[in-house]
This record gives structure tokens, sequence and C-alpha cells, in this order.
């Protein structure tokens, strides 16, 4: 299905951008923190109301 330079080439791309990606956040870390305060709490709020629709058309269903 795919040759041996494709899969190596695949590998090696996954495991720079993954280091890439680690590297830039790491380095913007403080400023994430800054900058982003309190967003856990959305995403913590925004979760609660999907499982809520969910528990809402659950019990609905009857």
């Amino acid at each position: 299905m795919f040759s041996t330079g494709q899969l190596v080439f695949a590998i090696l791309f996954i495991i720079v951008f993954a280091l890439a990606i680690i590297f830039s956040y790491q380095k913007d870390k403080k400023l994430h923190l800054k900058n982003y305060k309190g967003v856990k709490w959305v995403g913590i709020f925004f979760v609660i109301f999907i499982i809520s629709l969910f528990l809402i058309k659950y019990f609905t269903k009857i």
C-alpha cells in the first residue's frame, strides 16, 4: 500500500511536527497563562452544556 520511503517520511514528519508544536507551546507558555486566564472554566461549562443537551434529548425521547 505504501512504500518504505513513504512510511519513513510519514513517521519522521509526525515526530518533527509534534516536537515543533511542543517547542512552540513551551516558548509561549507564560504568554498563554497571562492572556487566557479562566479559559478552563469556559471549557468546563461548555462540556457540561453539551452533556445536558444529550441528557435532555435522552430523557424526552420516551
